[in-house]
């Protein structure tokens, strides 16, 4: 899939009107849906517990908060990448904390070609924890077949009376007899002998 098929969900959290005007233009609907802006903090958190976004945008500072912490935590989130916009006599400082924690940051007043540009890095990182996602649900179902392959290998052993490496035989050879996948036939046994 290409970058420009890409949809992704937006969280604007800004006061300003004037700033939610302009950033609406650059966030057309066939590429960011559905994109939520909301005015303080307390109700960002109030829409982040609802659902994930891929994208939260903070324009700092807010009525409630600075912003910091949210960013921090929106960003520890699955797969959630962050933009947080300060004052420039802040840019430095609040960088240098929010860099650590996988926050992007850049400094306002700002340009829309430096929202364009920041939104581009934004679907990088998000693409690139999209890959890490997909690996790390591929490592968890592989360690969710080899408990199931072991649950019904410990059957085979107590009820069978088989040894392990047998157990472990029976269960491959049934498989690629089968056709089947290693994790059907365990689930087989073990439902036969729970």
């Amino acid at each position: 899939m290409s970058l420009k098929e890409l949809v992704y969900s937006v969280m604007v959290v800004s006061a300003s009107e004037k700033f939610n005007e302009a950033l609406s233009t650059l966030l057309p609907e066939l590429k960011y849906s559905p994109v939520h802006i909301v005015s303080s903090i307390s109700a960002a958190k109030r829409a982040f517990a609802e659902r994930n976004f891929d994208f939260v945008i903070i324009n700092s500072p807010l009525p409630d908060d600075i912003g910091m912490q949210f960013a921090i935590d929106s960003c520890n989130a699955k797969g959630t990448v962050v933009l947080l916009i300060v004052r420039a006599e802040l840019h430095a400082e609040m960088c240098e904390k929010a860099t650590v924690h996988g926050v992007f940051t850049i400094p306002k007043p700002t340009s829309k070609q430096m929202i364009v540009t920041a939104l581009s890095w934004m679907a990088s990182a998000r693409e690139r924890l999209r890959k890490f996602e997909k690996k790390t649900l591929s490592i968890e179902e592989k360690m969710e077949e080899i408990r199931i392959v072991n649950r019904a290998k410990w059957l085979l052993i107590t009820e069978l009376k088989m040894d392990e490496p047998e157990a472990h035989r029976y269960i491959e050879k049934q498989a690629m007899d089968r056709c089947v996948m290693r994790r059907e036939v365990a689930a087989e046994i073990i439902k036969t002998y729970s």
